[in-house]
């Protein structure tokens, strides 16, 4: 089992055996190709313009993942599914519900913009962006992962990118599913769905409980999980779905999440992974209504958002309470005019607050403005959009982004080039200002450019990404607290991916990143792989059922900047899933995570699962 001090003749051979696990699975991956039952040009996109697109006419580079992908391997989280792409990879302090970080292409989480149905989802009250450990991947219809800069539509923290979870709506008629799944660490997992929808109104709702007795959080690098006790982690997550229709061009549509969960972990500063000194609890609430009206000129919008964080941490220090709330308000008209060509522009009012101990605030003041151009010409269609914003804070100066997007489609079938350019900011935190002896009142925003161009034929895609970062605001030790790092740190590289498909049963994703970074003294940042490969195999050759292999080679990466610290990578790590489905009512499933229990660790210190083992059913009507 994953953990336990491994003779050196055992770790000897697991080395000498990583070079040929991966030649082989890479050498069965290129002879075989992915099958998506789901149309590229069929997708249809909001997060690229706040509005509906088919992903076909975007310029922004973006991954869409599906229903479909997600319910036929089953995954667990959403930072499992986002895990999947190319230039995304992940940190966890533990099993399920601990700390998880999630990177785009060399960023870290405080840098990338997380929505809900389009609510903030990014944490006011702490600095690492989106609590990632408690999004469960249930009730979603796509993830939609924009990245490059995006302020210049969204507004701060949109640095390195744009992850949009749009949860599943109702669809017409009475609809009803269940579904209960059982594994390792003791773990259940249960979802009900019911939904209604007519002519006149819909509503749907969604109920996820998964408790886990886990495995510890702590772990010194080489010892057996199994020695120390289990870091329990429980979450329930439910979203509610409701609209109904005022005359044929007016509706109303609201969305609510909460999200209820309770973990604990050890407390690695104490070295005591034999004792659960820590204990967190979340009780997050996600709410929005809108009204949409339609008519010959165009389409308004018109919006309220709340996000609301409770989060309690208990642990040897005591207990502290962490509440915060984001509160939005807007509108975005979207105008088309001369056939496909569209301007979308709006405005919304932002409350950023940290209760409890900090009682801060400030809010946020924005106009923005984005028009989108297509052209026919003898060469092909060209399609060209630009985006301008700016925000106005209380409490700091005020930032003015923007972002041109260019791609082409050839007349050759299949072949098209796209450009972006973007600037974006990332807004210090209430924490990062005012908390308790490591606050700084004096931050500003620290700011970034991203470029990216791609190069795509049919199955196969080539992006070049390079970003800069100045006033970056990190811990300095040095003073103790939070500040404006002098200097640029830069990252750049390059992905690879190929989607194919070949004799209508067998089906291939492979992704490929290669990073390069510089923090703002030259030196390569930390924790960041200097390359990744993702891949994945799908078998439908017999009725009614899918096998499915996918997984990850992570390359060199260290725990600290400068290739200094722990090595937490060079691993492959492979999951097997398969489905059967016995009618149009029922199916079942079973899956295995790290096949080959291989040990490694995200985070030096840090325990990752060893081979897990699930399996579950699904009834539909």
């Amino acid at each position: 089992m994953f953990g336990i001090a491994e003779p050196t003749q055992y770790i000897s051979r697991e080395k000498m055996n990583n070079t040929i696990k991966l030649s082989l699975i890479t050498t069965l991956l290129l002879n075989i190709n992915l099958i998506a039952e789901e149309k590229l040009e069929d997708i249809t996109v909001t997060s690229v313009t706040k509005t509906n697109q088919k992903l076909q006419e975007v310029t922004s580079n973006i991954n869409v993942i599906t229903a479909q992908e997600i319910e036929e391997r089953h995954y667990t989280t959403v930072t499992e599914a986002l895990n999947s792409l190319p230039g995304v990879s992940f940190r966890a302090s533990g099993g399920l519900g601990t700390a998880t970080s999630l990177n785009i292409r060399g960023m870290k989480s405080s840098r990338v913009l997380v929505l809900i149905d389009g609510i903030r989802y990014n944490d006011i009250t702490g600095v690492s962006g989106a609590p990632f450990e408690h999004l469960m991947a249930t009730d979603i219809e796509r993830i939609e992962v924009v990245k490059g800069a995006q302020s210049g539509i969204w507004g701060a923290d949109a640095s390195a990118g744009v992850i949009n979870i749009i949860t599943k709506s109702a669809k017409e008629g009475l609809h009803f599913s269940a579904s209960q799944e059982f594994g390792s660490f003791a773990t259940t997992n249960s979802n009900i769905d019911a939904s209604y929808k007519n002519d006149a109104f819909y509503f749907k709702v969604n109920h996820n409980n998964l408790n886990s007795k886990g495995f510890t959080a702590y772990a010194p690098r080489g010892t057996d999980i199994n020695q120390y006790e289990d870091d329990a982690y429980s979450n329930k997550t439910t979203n509610v779905k409701a609209g109904f229709s005022i005359t044929p061009t007016n509706k109303i549509d609201l969305s609510h999440t909460t999200i209820d969960a309770n973990g604990n972990y050890d407390d690695a500063f104490n070295n005591n992974a034999n004792s659960t000194v820590t204990k967190n609890t979340s009780k997050d609430k996600f709410s929005s209504i809108n009204f949409n009206h339609i008519d010959s000129f165009n389409e308004l919008n018109i919006f309220a958002k709340k996000s609301t964080f409770r989060r309690t941490s208990t642990s040897s220090f005591g207990t502290s309470p962490f509440d915060g709330e984001v509160k939005e308000y807007g509108l975005t008209s979207k105008i088309n005019y001369l056939g496909d060509n569209f301007l979308l522009l709006g405005g919304d009012y932002k409350k950023f607050e940290h209760q409890s101990g900090l009682n801060k605030s400030y809010n946020n003041k924005a106009l923005f403005l984005t028009n989108n151009n297509s052209f026919q010409t003898s060469v092909g269609k060209t399609i060209l959009t630009e985006s301008i914003r700016y925000d106005k804070y209380s409490a700091f100066n005020n930032k003015t982004t923007g972002k041109i997007g260019l791609k082409h489609h050839f007349n050759i079938e299949g072949l098209n080039a796209s450009a972006n350019y973007g600037t974006a900011y990332n807004a210090p935190t209430l924490y990062n200002l005012y908390g308790s002896f490591v606050g700084n009142g004096s931050l500003t925003p620290e700011s970034t450019k991203s470029f990216d161009v791609s190069l795509a034929y049919k199955d196969l895609s080539l992006t070049y990404f390079n970003s800069k970062i100045d006033n970056f605001i990190d811990y300095d030790f040095t003073t103790n607290t939070y500040n404006n790092l002098n200097g640029t740190s830069k990252i750049k590289g390059y992905e690879i991916a190929y989607d194919t498909t070949l004799f209508d049963t067998l089906a291939l994703n492979l992704g490929y990143t290669n990073l390069k970074t510089e923090n703002n003294v030259g030196q390569a940042l930390a924790r960041q792989p200097k390359d990744s490969l993702k891949f994945g195999l799908d078998y439908y050759g017999i009725d009614d059922i899918h096998l499915g292999l996918n997984g990850e080679y992570v390359g060199e990466r260290y725990d600290s900047a400068n290739k200094q610290g722990s090595q937490t990578g060079n691993y492959t790590i492979a999951n097997f899933t398969a489905n059967y489905e016995v009618d149009q009512h029922l199916s079942f499933y079973g899956k295995v995570d790290n096949i080959t229990d291989k040990y490694y660790k995200t985070v030096d210190g840090y325990a990752s699962s060893p081979r897990a083992v699930y399996a579950g059913m699904k009834l539909t009507y």
